[in-house]
Formats: structure tokens, sequence, C-alpha cells
């Protein structure tokens, strides 16, 4: 049985705002189930979309009068040139002459299709940031405000509305977002100090953004997704290598840079000495194409899925399907097609279990070596009588080691590393000696500062001082995993917090009060 069910607005607001000989015609075809929207453009026949076709209407050539008709009967046109009819989904777009008068009108049909979350509902209600994907007019944001009223009745949800196109037109919000709270932007490029007021003003659990499309706001959304609030949006773009060609978007997904790897790295690695890899962690943990209405490509890790499509192996999707009788079917990836070896996501260790877990006496210790003589490594371990593994990804490591010189430079293996909460040992030469050091300290024998212990007692002595009065205390850069440890602690201060700056220079300032 389908689960869908539509709900149109009373299509009569929007057919009266029409000129009547417009009003005349529509009310004559019939069809008003399956309008799209009305085009009048000046000094053309109106036109009206249907679902697969087109049609002229009988009428005549729309003039001034006709277009002034319109706008006098619908609220203001903003900076996005776009308008609607309050509480409706209703939404009239303009288009303007060197004059700025308008010559051109859309009015599109407003509809909230409730079920439309149920093929993606389990991913939605996990607690994971979400991007959603896809072509005009494909369904993003009717999802996206599905999404919102599903979780609006388990968390608190703010809605960052900047055309009103989730919650409609006017002060109060369209009964299709249920319970979520609707936050209107005054100017598209005012999008992301909107987002960051709702976090820092509001205490959402779960924040709900429309078209994302400019660097600051992918910087916003890096911020709120390090502050533990889950992102539900959309953003321009149809796939994920798309969106990795996007240089404005690419922050999304964490970002990629061009690395120059050392003769013997590049040699284990049996690729080229320069290569593209990622940034940094992305902000959000799963990624779906809607690549038709009822068709879904999930990426459910996205950090991996940008991983191996970068080294040229790509992971295919996830499918997820929903028939005409509403069941969904999911079509699982064949991994094995992969040439890349990897534990299931129950075996792999919590974070605070890595950093925090003493190694057991002769317990194999899984190591990633990054820039490291693999064969010096395992010489080193079997001079001390030390059982290690080496693996080939981080997500199975206990502990990645690296060089100096490459730790400087924050590559994307040492950044997830850390997201993860997997333990990065910096080596200052490729040596025997340095090599037996380090092993020694993760059988045991650890004289080394944990960077993340460090940084939080920082951050309490800041949380001191804006207490006893100062304005702000700004921190010392640290990595993505380390910043959001830093944010909560500060919330439990019940002070204030914002990340600034780039990676790798990213960090946190504290305030004793909400800034704008």
């Amino acid at each position: 049985m389908n689960t869908e069910h539509t709900m149109t607005d009373d299509l009569d607001l929007l057919l009266n705002v029409l000129p009547p000989h417009v009003q005349m015609h529509l009310r004559q075809i019939s069809r008003n189930d399956d309008l799209l929207e009305v085009i009048l453009d000046l000094g053309r026949v109106p036109e009206a979309r249907f679902v697969g076709e087109t049609r002229a209407l009988n009428s005549r050539d729309v003039n001034h009068d006709d277009l002034d008709f319109v706008v006098s009967r619908i609220g203001e046109f903003t900076a996005d040139n776009r308008a609607g009819i309050p509480r409706t989904l209703h939404r009239i777009s303009c288009i303007r002459n060197r004059q700025a008068r308008i010559v051109g009108l859309t009015c599109r049909v407003g509809r909230a299709v409730y079920g439309t979350i149920e093929i993606i509902r389990d991913i939605v209600e996990s607690g994971k940031s979400v991007l959603l994907l896809g072509r005009p007019g494909v369904g993003k944001t009717t999802m996206l405000r599905e999404a919102a009223r599903v979780l609006a009745d388990l968390k608190r949800v703010v809605i960052v509305d900047t055309s009103n196109e989730i919650g409609g037109d006017g002060d109060i919000p369209h009964p299709a977002i249920g319970k979520a709270r609707r936050m209107q932007v005054a100017m598209p490029t005012l999008q992301h100090e909107v987002m960051i007021e709702a976090v820092e003003n509001h205490m959402p659990e779960v924040i709900v953004i429309d078209e994302i499309g400019r660097e600051l706001e992918a910087e916003a959304a890096r911020t709120i997704a390090e502050r533990g609030v889950q992102l539900i949006a959309t953003a321009h773009g149809r796939s994920l290598d798309n969106l990795m060609m996007n240089p404005t978007l690419a922050d999304l997904i964490g970002g990629i840079q061009s690395v120059t790897l050392s003769d013997e790295e590049a040699r284990r690695r049996g690729t080229q000495k320069s290569i593209l890899e990622r940034q940094a962690p992305p902000t959000f943990s799963v990624l779906i194409e809607i690549q038709e209405r009822n068709r879904l490509a999930v990426h459910h890790d996205v950090a991996l899925a940008v991983d191996v499509l970068l080294r040229g192996r790509p992971i295919p999707p996830e499918i997820r399907t929903r028939g005409e009788d509403g069941q969904v079917q999911i079509e699982k990836p064949v991994t094995a097609r992969v040439g890349i070896l990897r534990e299931p996501s129950a075996t792999r260790p919590a974070p605070e279990q890595v950093k925090r877990a003493e190694p057991e006496p002769l317990r194999p210790m899984r190591l990633y070596p990054y820039g490291l003589s693999q064969d010096r490594l395992e010489e080193a371990a079997k001079t001390l009588s030390l059982p290690i593994q080496i693996v080939g990804d981080v997500s199975g490591a206990d502990a990645v080691l690296t060089l100096k010189n490459y730790y400087r430079k924050r590559p994307p293996i040492v950044t997830d590393a850390e997201r993860r909460g997997v333990p990065v040992y910096v080596l200052r030469a490729n040596t025997l000696a340095q090599m037996e050091g380090v092993l020694e300290d993760l059988f045991g024998v650890d004289g080394r500062t944990d960077p993340a212990t460090d940084a939080l007692r920082e951050t309490q002595t800041a949380i001191q001082q804006v207490m006893n009065g100062a304005h702000s205390v700004e921190l010392t850069p640290q990595t993505a995993y380390i910043r959001r440890q830093q944010h909560e602690l500060i919330k439990r201060a019940n002070l204030f917090s914002r990340s600034l700056g780039k990676e790798p220079k990213r960090r946190v300032r504290i305030y004793g009060s909400e800034v704008g």
C-alpha cells in the first residue's frame, strides 16, 4: 500500500491572484491535480505546465497590467526575486528587465507530500548529518520539509528558511513542517549568519537548510556539525563526484587537495608522487543522490566514498527504490569488487575505547604507517619481540604512525584518524631507534602527552577566565575531533563558542554571552 499522501494547498488562492482571462482558461482545463506552474511572460501567450506536458492557454498575450495585477495580490518580492501567498507553499518568482521592472512571472503550485521520507527514515532518524543532492524539481525540498516534520516529533528542530520554500510565505509557517520552528532570512547572502544564530540562540538538536550554495554557508555548516548538531540539508549538484569538482562546496565532503608523496610512500601505495586526497573530515556523514522521485543512491560513509573515489576505486552506492505499492527495495553494494579491506563497523573500537584503553600484553597491535618504512617498522617490532599487524585502512587501526613533516601538512589520513579517535604518533625520523621508541610507548611505556588532554585542560582554563570577566578567549588550533569536545565542554559551562579560521588553523573562541 502506498504510504504517500499529497496535500495541495487551496489552489483557488493561487488561481485568484492570476489575471481573470488566465483563471478562466485554467478552470476550463480541469487538470488542476497535475498542474505544476503557470508562466506569464510579457508579450507572450500564458503557459500552463502540467506533469509531462506544457500547454499554451488559449488567451491573449500578457501585458504589464496583467503582471501588475498579480504583483498587487501577493507578498513582497525579496532579494532573491521570490514571493508567496501567506500560509501556503505556492511560490511566485519574477524576471526583471535592466530597469528592474518585472517582465515575467513563474507561479508555482505548492504541495506538501507526506510519506516521502519513509524511504530514508532510518537514516534521518539515526542522528547523522545528511546531505541531499538532486536536479531542480526532483523533490529535494519536499523531502527536506517532511524530514523536518518527522524529526520535530522527537527532537528540537529549527529550519533556516531562506526563500520560504520549506515553511511557506508569511510569519506563520505551513502546517506541513509540524512542530519544527522556522527562522526566515532577510537576504540570501545572510543565510550563513542565520545558521549560526540558530545554533547559538535556540539550542536546536537538528537544523534543516535548503540549498547550501556559498562558501560562507559551507563554513557555517562545518561549525554547526562540530557542535554536535545534526544537519539535514540540500546542495547544488547531482552526484558525489560532481560535488567533488565544485571548489565552493567540496568542503562539505572534506575538501580536495593535492599532496606530494615521498618516493617510498608512492612505491608502497603503487601510485604517482602527486595525488589528490581528502583535506579534512566531511561535514556530512551521509550523502544521498536523488536520481528520480522514487530512486535514491545512498553513500553511508562519505569519508570512505571520497577516499576510494580519489584512488580510482569507487564503491557503488546503496540503491533504494520505492514501488507503486509503497514498498521500499534496498540494493546493497557489492563491496568485494573494491580493492580495500575493511572490518565491519561493529568490530571497530569506539574513539573513547581507542584513546583510553591500555593495550593488553602480547595482543597484536594494528598499526597504519603513513610515510614510514613498513619493513623497518616490522624489523623494530621483531627486535623488541612485540606483536604488530600492518593494516591498510585507518578504520581498522589501533594507532597511526607518521613523520613530523607529514603531520604538519595535516593529510586526510591524519585528520580522519583523529576524528575517529585513533591515536596518531609522530616520529622525528624514519629510523629504527625512533620506531622502537614509539613501539615501547604503544605497548605500555608511554611517556607522551595526549594532545586531547592538553587541549581540554586549556579549555578549562579559558572557561575560568571568561567566567571571571574576560569578554572572550581564543584557544589554540585543534583538530575537528578535539574542537567538538571543546564545544561540548564550553556548552556544559553555560558559555558560548564559535569555530574560526580554516584548516589546519581552525580554532575555538569562547564568549561569555551570545554573539551576533
